[in-house]
C-alpha cells in the first residue's frame, strides 16, 4: 500500500529557532505512534504537518499530494484533521452547534449527517449532553468533543496530539476504545501520546523523537513491550531543546 502521509527530511520552527531536523517518517496502512519527552520536538512536527507553521526545508505528502506548503485549510480540505493538545473549543457553543461546526470543509458537506451520526455512535455520552454549553464538560468530555469536530470533517487521516493529558485512567480506557473504534472504520491516525501503554493499544509503528530527530523506529510486526520502550525512552541523554 502506498503511504498516505510520507514526512522526508523535515525541518522547521520558531522564528530563527530551529525544532525539527530532518525528520523522516512515513504511515502506510498503519497508525503511527510518536513518543519521546517535552520539549523535543513532536507538537512541531504534528504543526508542521497539518500546515499550521512552514517547513523550512524537506517535503511533505498527504494522500499523494506534495503539500509542504499548503496552507492549513486547504489541507483540511484534503483530509487531514488535527485535535490539537487540550480543548480549544468555543464554550458557549452546545455539543450540537459545535459538532455542526465541524462540517465546514467542503468535502465533508455531503456527508454531514453520515459522520453526525458516527460521531454520537462512537462517543454516545454527547448525545446525552446535546444541548449543554461546551464549558459545562468535563475535561473528558471536552475531549469526545474535539475528536467529533474533527470527525465531522471527514477525516482520512486523524492526528491526535496527547488525548489523554490530565484524564483519569478510566476515562482514558474510554477513549483509547472509542479512538481504536474510529481507527477500524478506516480512519488512520498519528498519535502523540506519553502514556505507552494508549499508545501501543492504537499504533502499529511507533518512532521516538528526541531533540527534533527520529531517534529510533519500531515497525509493524516488530516486538513492540512495555519494558523495550522505556529502556528505549530512558536509554538516551533527553536533554530538552532550547
Amino acid at each position: 500500500m502506498s503511504d498516505l502521509l510520507e514526512v522526508e527530511a523535515l525541518e522547521s520552527g520558531y522564528g530563527r529557532i530551529g525544532i525539527l531536523h530532518g525528520i523522516s517518517l512515513a504511515t502506510g496502512g498503519h497508525n503511527v505512534g510518536l513518543f519521546g519527552p517535552n520539549g523535543h520536538g513532536k507538537t512541531t512536527l504534528l504543526r508542521t504537518i497539518s500546515g499550521v507553521i512552514r517547513a523550512t526545508r524537506g517535503k511533505i505528502r498527504f494522500a499523494g499530494e506534495d503539500v509542504t506548503a499548503w496552507p492549513a485549510r486547504r489541507i483540511v480540505e484534503l483530509g487531514l484533521l488535527h485535535v490539537p493538545q487540550g480543548s480549544r473549543l468555543f464554550p458557549d457553543l452546545t455539543i450540537r452547534e459545535t459538532l455542526r461546526l465541524g462540517a465546514w470543509p467542503r468535502r465533508a458537506r455531503p456527508r454531514e449527517a453520515r459522520n453526525l451520526e458516527r460521531a454520537v455512535a462512537i462517543f454516545p455520552r454527547l448525545k446525552e449532553r446535546w444541548n449543554q454549553p461546551v464549558k459545562t464538560l468535563s475535561g473528558g468530555e471536552r475531549q469526545m468533543v474535539a475528536i467529533s469536530v474533527a470527525l465531522m470533517g471527514d477525516p482520512k487521516l486523524l492526528i491526535l496530539d496527547e488525548p489523554t493529558l490530565g484524564l483519569a485512567p478510566r476515562l482514558k480506557d474510554e477513549l483509547c476504545a472509542a479512538i481504536r473504534q474510529v481507527s477500524d472504520e478506516g480512519v488512520r491516525l498519528v498519535v502523540v501520546e506519553q502514556d505507552v501503554e494508549f499508545l501501543l493499544d492504537l499504533a502499529d509503528h511507533l518512532y521516538l523523537v528526541n531533540h527534533g530527530e527520529i531517534a529510533a523506529e519500531i515497525r509493524p510486526g516488530e516486538s513492540m513491550n512495555h519494558q523495550a520502550i522505556m529502556e528505549m525512552y530512558f536509554g538516551r541523554e533527553l536533554g530538552p531543546l532550547t
